[in-house]
């Protein structure tokens, strides 16, 4: 596999295109939080930290962000007209940066500065590499790619003791699209491998889904049977591989009776 996670980030490097891949930044949440009665410190200088030391780290000389850069919607915080634009310009000194649209980045076109790239939430196809958000249905040429990059669902695995106490971890999850459904939804008779990375949240305080629970799946691939997430293989942010998410979920549902 020509794909590595960085051992303890929510980040994805492709060595011979030389990419770090990220999703879900959600800047403007701390205002959200704030207005709730939580105060927690603005996340931007702590990606800039994060992803200088992951460009020291790979090497890397290209970002791609799978979407959702912002987190208001509809509309933007004050916060949100800010810091995004920071963001992006301290980036783009560093590195050639694409930002792909996602469901929370209405309006995000104002926002980007020159020498960024945006690209419609349908994705883009970068040799045998494709990246889209994942609440949108990619585009037909992405079908052609080995390798596609989806964020959206920020997954991760909830692990529960004896006492009852719960701890939801990050985690990644590598599975492969059912070349049937695509075939027939994009009237094509020739896929490529359509192996699938869902990238788990960047922004660690914007929540995430338990996929061994089960419920709230969201994004045509998961609702139309383009992904068999039964299937997939999931792997916590250090590495560690869990196994396929049907025999989690058995797991999980297994601690639940135990329980009642």
């Amino acid at each position: 596999m020509t794909i590595k996670f960085v051992t303890n980030y929510p980040a994805a490097f492709v060595p011979d295109k030389k990419l770090l891949v990220i999703s879900d930044l959600h800047i403007g949440l701390e205002t959200e939080l704030l207005r709730s009665g939580i105060k927690v410190h603005k996340q931007i200088e702590k990606f800039k930290e994060i992803i200088d030391k992951l460009i020291g780290l790979t090497g890397a000389n290209g970002l791609v962000i799978l979407g959702d850069v912002k987190h208001k919607v509809p509309g933007a915080y004050f916060q949100e007209l800010k810091d995004i634009p920071k963001l992006l310009e301290y980036l783009s000194k560093k590195i050639k940066v694409i930002v792909i649209k996602g469901n929370h980045d209405d309006g995000i076109e104002m926002l980007i500065p020159a020498g960024v790239k945006l690209c419609s939430s349908r994705g883009f196809k970068f040799g045998k590499y494709g990246f889209f958000h994942g609440h949108a249905w990619p585009g037909k040429k992405l079908m052609e790619c080995n390798y596609l990059f989806m964020g959206h669902l920020q997954p991760a695995i909830e692990f529960r003791d004896k006492m009852g106490y719960r701890s939801r971890q990050q985690s990644w999850l590598r599975a492969k699209l059912n070349q049937d459904v695509i075939k027939k939804k994009y009237k094509i008779k020739k896929t490529g491998g359509l192996n699938l990375i869902v990238v788990p949240a960047f922004n660690s305080l914007s929540g995430s889904l338990n996929v061994a629970g089960g419920k709230n799946l969201s994004g045509p691939l998961l609702t139309n049977d383009a992904i068999n997430l039964d299937n997939a293989l999931a792997y916590l942010l250090d590495g560690t591989h869990l196994g396929d998410v049907k025999s989690l979920k058995k797991k999980f549902q297994k601690f639940l009776l135990a329980r009642t």
